[in-house]
């Protein structure tokens, strides 16, 4: 039975390019590693999905939205269900110069940021780069393994769902409660520094509105605990430690001094 448009699930895939057979992604870390394409700085776990929502490619999530739970499934998009076309207009040859002193650095198949985006080196001679702005998967038919691991549930388990979709890593030290409509997050001292905290907790609370409709109001408490000073600890524990018994040596020697 099709899952409902808004439906959380959490999948498994795996991706590649068909005509090459050269992978692209996968959720699962094994298999990163045996395909050479393992990101250390990536969270390896099924990935959660609101299904009809396009947190992944327009294709893939019609692919899910058509499966159950448990259900595995291979699929190939197409182009115009993946990354699109290669739009011509997108390629631009641009002076050497233009790079600075990474110039002679430049490789063809080098991604260089150009006017705030991402373009990949495609031809270098006669002073000049050849600079296309098109995606690089775009004009290829890509073949999906897929697997839908679990179905969210209802409550407590969308909420923390939603909380380790935003937090990766952090999410589960997030503690929260849901009573009369409200949702209490209480973010821990460890998790202040992680960069675009204030996105986040955005990000959480209009997740949490949007997929939770009894809840219309989401806050946040920050906790800072007294932590003791490093000195201070030792010199206590140095103070309530009971004294060394004396030995019979200084006992003896104590007499033979009075």
């Amino acid at each position: 039975m099709p899952f409902a448009k808004g439906t959380l699930v959490y999948v498994n895939y795996f991706a590649k390019v068909k005509d090459t057979g050269e992978p692209i992604e996968t959720t699962i870390e094994d298999e990163a590693k045996k395909l050479d394409i393992y990101d250390a700085d990536r969270r390896y776990e099924p990935r959660l999905v609101a299904v009809g929502e396009e947190w992944v490619l327009r294709g893939l999530d019609e692919e899910i939205t058509k499966m159950d739970v448990g259900e595995k499934k291979t699929a190939e998009l197409p182009p115009d269900r993946a990354w699109g076309g290669r739009d011509p207009t997108l390629l631009r040859m641009v002076p050497l110069r233009k790079f600075g002193e990474k110039a002679d650095e430049l490789r063809v198949g080098d991604e260089v940021e150009m006017d705030n985006r991402v373009a990949v080196i495609r031809f270098i001679g006669s002073g000049r780069a050849q600079v296309d702005f098109n995606h690089k998967l775009a004009g290829k038919t890509l073949v999906y393994d897929i697997e839908v691991v679990r179905k969210v549930e209802p409550g407590e388990d969308t909420i923390r769902s939603l909380i380790k979709r935003r937090f990766p890593g952090e999410g589960e030290k997030l503690a929260f409660t849901q009573n009369e409509g409200e949702v209490a997050v209480t973010i821990p001292d460890e998790a202040f520094l992680v960069e675009g905290l204030q996105f986040i907790k955005r990000g959480i609370a209009n997740d949490v509105l949007h997929f939770v409709p009894e809840v219309t109001k989401v806050t946040y408490t920050e906790v800072y605990p007294r932590k003791e000073e490093a000195g201070k600890t030792k010199g206590k524990a140095a103070a309530e430690a009971p004294a060394e018994p004396e030995s019979a040596e200084k006992k003896e020697e104590a007499k033979q001094t009075a």
